[in-house]
């Protein structure tokens, strides 16, 4: 077993704020120590104000890169030397790796969806119609990510129309996939009977109101595939609904190992061991 922290451990850092609910340290180190790798992944709590002199004076340390969350994700980019061209596009940042004094950043968060997606529900995105609730952050990183994968085509639906539409005509302009603002209910169903997959990208439905259906039940149709990225509870009322309606369905919580391994492999350039990540999170998460 590799003792930590020695002069030659390569740190991998975690910024955001907070922390203390993070299941991706424990996540990380659980491979680093089962490949025997002089890597260690620590967590950095750090303030808005406080972040361009952290994040300066850590990368001069011997770090392979840095993980960022809530509330760092865009404002981070302005401190990188390098954009990789999908976390351009989406405008935001999770994963950063240094090589040679220089930062590159990346974003995960959509390529872990979709690797969850694929694994999960036996699928490819490539030519497949999405139907997307909301178009925040989230709903951003896949929706852009979707869209890099050569989806067919993206319906979103969002409370507010104009978010909603920001988002469609970025999509249409940037990366030319079809991507459709869908309003009224009648056509919210018109748009899901054409649909390969229905994903909920919005916070509705986490604890601690689980009681809540991010879409009208009705709407759900047994040859859609259901995904949802909310991971607490595990088994969403949505995920709920559409398996009793026949549905695959596709949990939130691989969302969050797949955008870790999808990281890992961008740090160390070493294929991460998913079923260890998997079963570290599953663990923490049942323990809570």
């Amino acid at each position: 077993m590799i003792q930590y922290p020695r002069v030659t451990t390569k740190l991998v850092i975690l910024l955001g704020n907070p922390l203390g609910h993070s299941v991706s340290p424990p996540m990380h180190n659980r491979v680093f120590e089962k490949l025997r790798m002089d890597y260690c992944y620590m967590p950095v709590e750090v303030t808005s104000k406080n972040l361009k002199k952290v994040f300066s004076g850590l990368s001069e340390m011997n770090v392979a890169g840095f993980n960022v969350t809530i509330p760092h994700k865009i404002n981070i980019i302005q401190y990188l030397d390098e954009l990789d061209s999908l976390a351009a596009t989406i405008g935001a940042v999770n994963t950063i790796c240094v090589r040679d004094g220089k930062t590159k950043g990346y974003n995960t968060d959509g390529e872990g969806f979709i690797l969850s997606l694929e694994e999960t529900a036996q699928t490819k995105v490539k030519g497949k119609r999405v139907f997307l609730l909301g178009s925040g952050g989230a709903a951003r990183a896949i929706a852009m990510t979707l869209a890099f994968h050569h989806a067919e085509k993206i319906y979103i639906h969002n409370r507010t129309t104009a978010k909603a539409e920001k988002l469609a005509d970025e999509i249409n302009r940037n990366i030319r996939v079809c991507a459709v603002v869908v309003e009224s209910m009648e056509n919210q169903r018109k748009a899901i009977q054409t649909c390969d997959i229905l994903t909920n990208s919005t916070s509705l439905g986490m604890h601690p109101d689980e009681d809540v259906l991010p879409i009208d039940e009705s709407l759900l149709t047994p040859d859609v595939i259901v995904a949802d990225i909310v991971y607490n509870p595990l088994m969403t009322k949505l995920l709920k609904t559409a398996k009793d309606k026949g549905c695959t369905i596709v949990p939130g919580l691989g969302m969050l190992i797949y955008q870790g391994a999808a990281a890992f492999k961008l740090f160390t350039g070493v294929e991460p061991l998913v079923e260890e990540m998997s079963e570290v999170v599953h663990s923490l998460m049942a323990s809570k």
